[in-house]
């Protein structure tokens, strides 16, 4: 999902440092087109292979993860399963403006206008099923753990930190904190990385903490009516919200009108779209979720590593193995001090 919240959340920078320690249920497809947009050569392509495999997602995963291993940070990550059927319509709103992003490339590609084409280019990112399974084999072969959600990974990611066996969701949207995620910490993936505005200046990039619990009562509102503002500016179960309310303006109806089924009447809730409110709101609140999860932590597997990478994909073998020994550092620092916490008991 990406619903426009965050100008009204409680944001707290924080450095990577003060994460040490913690565990992070990841929303793996924001990270993964986060590499897949970013990550990219000089004309806007795809990083690839000889034989045109996209490897932008590898790159980015076996580049940030290990520097987040090293920082102390357990990594968990979760993946989408089956989208709901109300996001059907979202999915195909995306793909539209794929294609157009698409022929707006091939114009800059006939100009070689070289700005216009990296412009677009990041635009027409997909995120497949083979690039996600390359990226469960890759981060399962880094010894760090994956959870396939039922449906929304988000949910799902949210659901394991109300469970207690993680500290925090990471992502970069909001969607989490509808489904109920206690913590939220953005920029994890792209944290450090320099933003160019206008190719003149710079910023470095920091982690950001949101709390639910403290964004809700600065608000003034309760988790039910996060959601009914939520569905009121957007959400990818009803995309494009109630025309003319932002965020803001949300918030005030939010708060003015007590009973909800009045609010969406007021709004002119059947003037946008064909279904009710409450299906949205339903499918926020009983979205299918994972209990049998399995979060085990181990050594990294330098077989699997070496034959993803560098056997299928091309990478240096220089390079993969000197991660290797990276990752292997940070295991075995890990499970010593297992090891030492378990014998004190």
């Amino acid at each position: 999902m990406g619903v426009q919240l965050t100008e009204l959340m409680v944001k707290h920078e924080t450095a990577i440092q003060e994460l040490s320690g913690k565990r992070l249920a990841v929303d793996s497809s924001v990270w993964l087109y986060q590499f897949l947009s970013s990550i990219r050569q000089r004309d806007g392509s795809p990083l690839s292979d000889s034989r045109g495999r996209v490897t932008s997602h590898l790159l980015g995963l076996f580049s940030r993860v290990p520097r987040l291993m090293e920082a102390g940070i357990k990594l968990i990550f979760v993946f989408d399963g089956e989208p709901p059927r109300l996001k059907l319509m979202e999915k195909e709103r995306r793909r539209v403006l794929k294609e157009e992003a698409e022929e707006h490339l091939k114009e800059a590609e006939k100009k070689g206008d070289a700005g216009e084409m990296k412009k677009y280019a990041s635009r027409t990112s997909r995120l497949t099923g083979q690039i996600a399974e390359e990226a469960k084999e890759l981060v399962r072969a880094m010894g760090l753990p994956v959870v396939d959600a039922p449906s929304e990974g988000e949910a799902q990611a949210a659901f394991i930190v109300k469970n207690g066996d993680a500290d925090m969701v990471s992502s970069q949207d909001a969607d989490s904190l509808l489904f109920g995620a206690p913590l939220l910490v953005r920029n994890i993936s792209i944290y450090g990385r320099r933003k160019y505005t206008n190719h003149l200046s710079s910023v470095v990039v920091h982690p950001e903490m949101i709390s639910l619990d403290e964004t809700l009562s600065s608000l003034g509102i309760s988790h039910d009516q996060l959601i009914f503002l939520s569905i009121l500016v957007g959400t990818d179960y009803n995309p494009g919200g109630i025309k003319g309310i932002g965020p803001k303006k949300a918030l005030s109806l939010v708060k003015q009108y007590a009973n909800p089924e009045e609010l969406f009447r007021a709004v002119g809730w059947g003037s946008f779209f064909s279904y009710s409110w409450r299906d949205v709101y339903d499918t926020i609140i009983n979205i299918p979720l994972r209990r049998d999860y399995s979060l085990g932590f181990r050594g990294p597997d330098t077989e699997a590593l070496m034959k993803l990478l560098v056997e299928e994909h091309e990478f240096s073998r220089e390079r993969v193995e000197r991660t290797i020994k990276r990752i292997q550092r940070v295991s075995s620092v890990s499970q010593s001090s297992l090891s030492s916490f378990l014998g004190g008991r």
